[in-house]
């Protein structure tokens, strides 16, 4: 974990750099690719999967470590050639792992998320999964284990495969001539998130496009067809932790409803999307069938409240980060216990973004724990070492945030009942 940890302190702050600078050039090409709340969402999410990480919120059903003692056939050491035929392996797996999660209905629930914005741009990068709680993909490595691969160099190329995945998210570059045969391109990968009919399940691969080009799932962006992106069923919010079991608790629904046993088993494994006819006909869904005519979730909210929203995530990017630098220092129950005030601070301003009430409740539980925290531990997890007017800030930023939110949600209520006494 302190290792993982260490990682991540040092991956986030290039993130946003990288973010920053995606905004900047995109102002100074006069091209608009980023909606505020829309990038709060995004970067939101990538906080939740941060954090189920840090708890390891996971259950591996067989570890690489326990293939590579069982399975291995040689011993090999960790050259420069072992490192590249790891990575190259790894992408393999990746290929087969997003192609079955966009293409089997329980397996899109570990994805959606990631595809939920209506927007393309480096934060939607960060749109990762927190559903994905048991690792289903271990057999994809088993020729790694077998043909020996030393885990340690399994554990180094993983996280840096992931990482090489942030920067394609862009609509700011343009094809890339040659290296448009070898590798993953923005032009490629904008093409994977786009809902067009034209582009639908194109372009799984994460580093080298050749397994596309292998395996028939390749598709070249055209001019003529600009890409719209977003999912098929639009999420229709900016809670990242909704959004991650909404298609989950549309299959429960689903296999609950059907009255044919047999429906109720393979709903989970058939293709994404697939429900009961007679589900279908009683609980219509709509769904996108002309891109061009989607309108992009924007509820309108006070300029206010997009300020707050903005200052929210900043207060907990930093508390996150002082988790990470942290972890050493802290005791299993505290790191638990961050996260989940964490966790809870993310839902309750996300949902008071989408102006609903549950954002109150969440509310509450988050200034139930912070103040739990201070009093019980009379510190905010050690931050008295840095400065003892820590403590007292936190507390004041928990009533500021418990206040606001009750404002925020009364003014809202109080314009929607007067714009229907309008309406009569």
């Amino acid at each position: 974990m302190e290792a993982y940890a260490a990682v991540l302190s040092y991956a986030i702050p290039g993130f946003v750099i990288l973010i920053i600078i995606e905004y900047l050039v995109s102002l100074y090409m006069s091209r608009e690719v980023v909606s505020s709340m829309d990038t709060i969402s995004s970067l939101s999410s990538g906080l939740t999967n941060t954090l189920k990480e840090i708890v390891g919120l996971g259950i591996v059903i067989v570890s690489y470590g326990w293939m590579e003692s069982h399975l291995a056939l040689f011993s090999i050491p960790s050259t420069f050639l072992v490192f590249l035929l790891a990575v190259i392996l790894i992408d393999f797996a990746s290929y087969w792992s997003h192609r079955f999660n966009h293409e089997i209905n329980l397996m899109w629930n570990r994805h959606i998320v990631h595809h939920s914005s209506e927007e393309f741009n480096l934060s939607c990068a960060l749109r990762q999964s927190i559903s994905g709680l048991v690792g289903v993909y271990f057999f994809l490595y088993i020729p790694m284990a077998i043909i020996g691969i030393p885990g340690k160099v399994i554990a180094i190329v993983a996280p840096l495969h992931l990482f090489a995945q942030f920067w394609y998210h862009t609509r700011l570059i343009n094809k890339m001539g040659f290296l448009e045969n070898i590798i993953v391109t923005p032009s490629h990968h904008r093409v994977h998130h786009a809902i067009n009919a034209e582009y639908l399940d194109k372009n799984f691969a994460a580093i080298f496009i050749i397994w596309d080009k292998l395996f028939g799932t390749f598709k070249a962006e055209s001019p003529d067809i600009p890409p719209v992106y977003g999912v098929k069923k639009p999420v229709r919010t900016w809670n990242p932790i909704l959004i991650n079991y909404q298609h989950l608790w549309q299959l429960i629904k689903d296999a609950w409803r059907a009255e044919n046993l047999w429906d109720k088993v393979r709903i989970w494994y058939m293709p994404t999307g697939w429900r009961p006819e007679d589900v279908n006909d009683k609980y219509p869904i709509s769904i996108i069938e002309d891109p061009y005519e989607l309108q992009k979730y924007n509820p309108q909210v006070p300029k206010g409240l997009q300020s707050w929203s903005w200052f929210q995530l900043l207060i907990t990017n930093l508390l996150m980060y002082h988790m990470l630098v942290s972890v050493g220092d802290l005791s299993g129950s505290s790191i638990t216990l961050y996260v989940t005030f964490l966790f809870v601070s993310i839902f309750a301003y996300t949902s008071l973004m989408d102006c609903d009430f549950a954002s109150l409740f969440a509310e509450f539980s988050k200034f139930g724990i912070g103040t739990y925290v201070i009093i019980s531990h009379g510190d905010w997890f050690g931050l008295n070492s840095i400065s003892e007017i820590t403590t007292p800030l936190i507390g004041l930023y928990l009533l500021v945030s418990l206040i606001l939110n009750i404002v925020f949600l009364w003014n809202t209520s109080h314009r929607r009942s007067r714009s229907l006494e309008g309406q009569f």
